[in-house]
């Protein structure tokens, strides 16, 4: 009989350590999980927030002047936050080509920050040859498309 309780107990404990070193684990990987998810619903709340619009007119001569090689977007903060206006934050492609830093300059227009509903300069320094072209403007995710004829 005492054998019968002495290998109970063995059991018992045996048991209690696999469940307890099973708790803490699960514990620690809760918690990892849970800080990644807070991470990336900021990071998602951040590019829910931010919209961007290009409100030049495609039609006009004002984009386009070839005697400087520079294209002139008019770019609209249209979220619900405030925008870093500098060219950093900001990604340009050019009929498919990356438009760097040293090649782009963003200038808030009405204010001194990019806030919700103003408007912000964008000049990149690009040759074009006649043709349509297509610019695409990507502002924390939120991405837009302009396409114009020189």
């Amino acid at each position: 009989m005492a054998s019968t309780s002495v290998s109970s107990l063995i059991m018992f404990i045996a048991a209690m350590l696999i469940a307890v070193s099973v708790a803490g684990t699960m514990v620690t990987n809760v918690g990892e999980v849970s800080s990644s998810i807070d991470a990336k619903s900021a990071d998602a709340a951040q590019k829910i927030d931010t919209e961007v619009d290009i409100i030049s007119d495609p039609g006009s001569t004002a984009v386009y002047d070839d005697g400087s090689d520079t294209i002139t977007l008019l770019v609209k903060n249209t979220g619900n936050q405030r925008l870093p206006n500098e060219t950093s934050n900001v990604d340009v492609l050019v009929d498919g080509q990356y438009v760097t830093d040293g090649d782009r300059s963003l200038t808030v227009i009405d204010g001194s920050e990019w806030r919700p509903g103003n408007v912000a300069q964008l000049d990149l320094d690009r040759s074009l040859a006649t043709g349509a072209h297509r610019v695409v403007i990507i502002v924390n995710g939120d991405e837009e498309v302009f396409e114009f004829y020189v």
